[in-house]
């Protein structure tokens, strides 16, 4: 902490050196794009943004797009390739802002180094925040924004995409041609028209899956949500209990938050209740499923077959190249052999138009907490995209924005 800039980028230089030397990733990001920044008047003071789990694609997309910067006078944006966790927090120290993405840790320990060094505002650039202790930042007197939504229909879209993949199988029919193997062998798959789709969440994101899977192929949709949509229920969505998602669909779509009633949702008492072969869809969060559970259940062929974007244990895997590894998750490891799983690094978010709201509207927060934090305007009840359970409203719903 005590280290000047110029100490502090002759160790950056030598962990990139020693990093490369090792095929491992370096600290901090590349040194071609340190960081981002909008020039500024003399008399505008400059506001620095801490960047955690800073990724090549954002930061391309950033240098791409500089007009996006433009919202917030004097901004500097200070790249950082490790997750925020309580040994990273350091990291920010000095900035006004910490920036955090879906795998990044904010519990209480992480929150106070910030918190101790003048930080005051946390910046998700995700739609959920069970990743964040809201009691602990509420503590500390810590603003938590997030992006309520970004593009519910790149999620909605890609979570088809897994179920066509896994169900028609057009990525083992890919490899195979390129192998000059045209053969049909094994390659069976199922129609969807006239099937049952189950869908936990009707949210935005829900909805969109509802309405693709029911007007556009033609099959019975049924849901639950605690908080029944008039809107889903105009396009032809049957609300029924959980327990009965369970029992009557040929495919279940999670689009649920995560919380702590949720957590673990598809276990095995979910799982004895489901039809046998079907097909689970999840490209919510991965610690609504118990993956201990699924493995049991794909080897019972109870569970014909899942598209995961996301899963349990991901944060030390997802977003970074672990070819030529052996894989230390022995659960994630073993989930990757079923040849009836498919599993894709939680990009299902990843799409020009989604990447254009997340830093808008991340950009946006920053600018609005700037603004309370001057008093310039008044506090917004903030919104939320998925509606979590009744009873968890106050919890981890609606104090998404604590300044």
């Amino acid at each position: 902490k005590e280290r000047t800039e110029e100490q502090c980028f002759q160790t950056w230089k030598s962990s990139t050196i020693l990093s490369t030397m090792l095929e491992c990733k370096p600290f901090f990001c590349p040194e071609d794009t340190p960081s981002a920044s909008v020039s500024a008047d003399a008399d505008i003071p400059t506001t620095r943004v801490a960047v955690f789990s800073s990724q090549r694609f954002e930061r391309d997309f950033i240098q791409e797009n500089p007009e996006i910067l433009t919202s917030v006078p004097g901004l500097t944006l200070q790249y950082f390739v490790p997750r925020l966790t309580p040994d990273t927090a350091h990291m920010a120290t000095g900035a006004d802002a910490v920036c955090a993405f879906v795998n990044d840790t904010l519990d209480r320990e992480a929150l106070k180094t910030p918190s101790d060094n003048g930080t005051s505002c946390v910046l998700m650039r995700c739609a959920g925040t069970n990743n964040v202790d809201l009691d602990a930042a509420e503590e500390y007197g810590i603003s938590v924004k997030n992006v309520p939504q970004y593009s519910p229909h790149a999620v909605a879209e890609f979570a088809v995409s897994l179920l066509l993949t896994v169900v028609r199988k057009t990525h083992k029919a890919y490899n195979r041609a390129r192998e000059s193997n045209f053969s049909l062998s094994g390659l069976m798959g199922a129609d969807f028209h006239g099937k049952t789709v189950g869908v936990i969440g009707t949210g935005k994101i829900g909805r969109i899956f509802c309405q693709i899977m029911g007007q556009g192929f033609g099959c019975r949709v049924i849901a639950y949500d605690q908080r029944e949509s008039d809107e889903a229920k105009a396009s032809g969505v049957e609300y029924v209990s959980k327990e009965e998602v369970f029992r009557e669909s040929d495919i279940i779509a999670l689009h649920c938050p995560l919380t702590p009633d949720t957590h673990h949702m598809i276990d095995s008492s979910a799982i004895s209740l489901m039809k046998p072969g079907v097909v689970l869809i999840n490209t919510s969060r991965g610690g609504l499923v118990d993956v201990n559970d699924l493995i049991d259940g794909l080897r019972s062929k109870k569970i014909g077959a899942c598209g995961f974007d996301v899963v349990e244990g991901e944060a030390s895997l997802f977003f970074e190249d672990h070819s030529g590894e052996i894989l230390e998750d022995e659960t994630i490891a073993e989930l990757l052999t079923f040849p009836n799983v498919l599993m894709t690094p939680h990009l299902a978010f990843c799409t020009r138009t989604a990447m254009e709201n997340i830093w808008s509207t991340t950009l946006e927060n920053m600018k609005e907490y700037m603004e309370l934090r001057d008093g310039e305007k008044e506090v917004d009840t903030p919104e939320e995209d998925s509606i979590p359970p009744k009873e968890n409203n106050s919890a981890s719903g609606l104090r998404l924005s604590l300044s």
